[in-house]
């Protein structure tokens, strides 16, 4: 399987796409001042305990205090909050982080007023980013990522991924994690880890090491709130996430960033520098890919998927509710059970794709086409393990219900994508007014001879939708050819599918807009 990455990066967000073999996947927008990632670490300020809940309300400076459960404190809460303070109370340098003795673990069955106090500072991470109208969700067990590995301060223990299907593997890697491990860290070795050289991840070791230590270094007199170590941005962390030796090729258009991550990949896995490219084309790059025809395709209540099948999806605040159902297709086989088996075999598989892109979380109930046999059962919860394998986010799949229906669980750490594919009344533009739709490619001619009074251009670029561009351009004398006749300027007219119906713009031969 092939996987590319496109990112379009304007002026206000970043829009990340990926691709695999060449069908959109997952779909990320980040704005460029983003605030609370998963992954940032925090000095907050407790503002108040709720016993009855056994958590605390956290100041990190958000509008609504984050959450902090007693269960996410983690077990060497108490060794956490014993250095933080060493740290503030003492003058110089921070004390020696592997020569500190730890404190015991906190009794798991406790209660939060017994180690926490109100108006307390706490290093805390975010769990889950700010959604709907709660605040961030909070833990302080702390974990730094890497691209093989994972540090968590005040553990000793090593953990191999399961995804790493060799116990001689797995156990290798244990060792040479051990021998290379320094005392009051423990460590998760990631999939990707697999067959890595101790070199390679004796570096990787360091450098969170040095992350974690020298940040102690920097927070001197610093108060709550205050942000500790952030998070990679989304696209250095989706790369770190997901780049595999699958991954072939990455598109941005944007010079800042291309060099940003050729510096960050270059660290992770020089030889897969050359991935990275630059895009300069004139048509929006999302556009190149077929990107925006994916989306407008994929997001919406109705999403076709398979010879006139269809899924319908619905959002409350509880669940996700989706419907599958098989349209037109019904109408080809003779056989219900057999349509049936086969819409709900191709619907799994959409359905998966769907809640990556989506980034869909918490719980899922799929009411799957009715079938009578418990081997076709059988099948179809098996295909939605299979094709869920790739979902990085953890999820539980329950298997079908003598009604049909399925329940999923899957995680949650940040607002689901939600994108409306609708548009403008091609008439009206929304107003509930009409216009003469004749006099459409009059007005845009008109503006061209209003911007060619002002500046003397020889060349212009006119964007359009596609059927609006095939109609300016339709003929051996076609209205394009009239106006540049007309006008003695090259006029080059630009299909963009992506645009509502009878939207336009007009841009020079830098590419900059022509406003009226």
């Amino acid at each position: 399987m092939s996987k590319e990455l496109i990112i379009d990066a304007t002026s206000g967000d970043i829009n990340i796409a990926l691709l695999e073999d060449k069908k959109l996947v997952e779909l990320t927008k980040e704005k460029s001042n983003l605030r609370f990632s998963v992954g940032d670490i925090y000095l907050g300020k407790v503002k108040k305990l709720m016993p009855g809940l056994n958590a605390a309300f956290v100041d990190v400076g958000f509008e609504k205090d984050a959450f902090l459960h007693y269960l996410d404190l983690g077990p060497q809460f108490r060794s956490l909050h014993k250095y933080l303070d060493f740290c503030f109370s003492r003058k110089g340098r921070p004390p020696s982080f592997q020569r500190f003795k730890r404190e015991r673990d906190i009794d798991k069955d406790g209660k939060i007023v017994d180690v926490v106090n109100a108006g307390q500072m706490v290093m805390v991470q975010i769990a889950k980013e700010p959604i709907s109208t709660k605040g961030p969700r909070l833990t302080s067990e702390i974990s730094i990522a890497g691209r093989n590995l994972v540090l968590i301060p005040f553990s000793e223990k090593v953990s191999v991924s399961q995804k790493i299907s060799s116990s001689e593997e797995r156990n290798r890697l244990r060792t040479l994690v051990n021998s290379i491990k320094p005392t009051n860290y423990g460590i998760i070795v990631r999939t990707v880890a697999e067959k890595r050289k101790v070199k390679d991840l004796d570096i990787e070791l360091k450098g969170l090491v040095r992350k974690w230590e020298s940040a102690f270094e920097a927070c001197k007199g610093v108060k709550p709130p205050f942000l500790f170590i952030s998070e990679l941005n989304r696209t250095s962390t989706i790369l770190r996430d997901i780049m595999n030796v699958s991954f072939n090729s990455i598109h941005v258009n944007n010079e800042t960033i291309l060099r940003e991550l050729k510096e960050y990949i270059s660290t992770i896995a020089p030889e897969k520098e050359r991935i990275v490219k630059s895009y300069t084309g004139n048509i929006p790059i999302f556009e190149h890919f077929g990107i925006e025809k994916q989306i407008k395709s994929s997001f919406g209540k109705t999403v076709s998927f398979k010879a006139g099948a269809y899924l319908i999806i619905e959002h409350t605040e509880a669940l996700h509710v989706i419907d599958v159902n098989s349209g037109n297709r019904s109408k080809n086989v003779s056989d219900q059970e057999t349509n049936a088996f086969e819409t709900n075999y191709a619907a799994a598989e959409e359905i998966a794709r769907q809640l990556r892109l989506r980034d869909m979380g918490g719980i899922i109930v799929i009411d799957f086409i009715d079938m009578k046999t418990s081997d076709h059962k059988q099948q179809i919860t098996e295909r939605m393990r299979k094709v869920m394998e790739n979902d990085r986010a953890k999820h539980s799949i329950l298997p079908l219900s003598k009604f049909g229906i399925m329940q999923i669980t899957r995680q949650r750490v940040r607002p689901e994508m939600n994108i409306n594919t609708t548009e403008k009344c091609p008439t009206c533009l929304g107003t509930g007014e009409i216009s003469p739709s004749i006099l459409f490619v009059d007005k845009i001619e008109n503006q061209i001879s209003s911007i060619l009074q002002k500046h003397k251009h020889k060349n212009l670029t006119l964007k359009v939708h596609s059927y609006v561009a095939a109609f300016v351009t339709k003929g051996l004398f076609s209205l394009r050819y009239r106006w540049r006749q007309k006008y003695k300027c090259n006029i080059r007219v630009m299909a963009i599918s992506s645009y509502d119906f009878l939207e336009y713009h007009i841009y020079d031969k830098n590419g900059e807009e022509i406003l009226s």
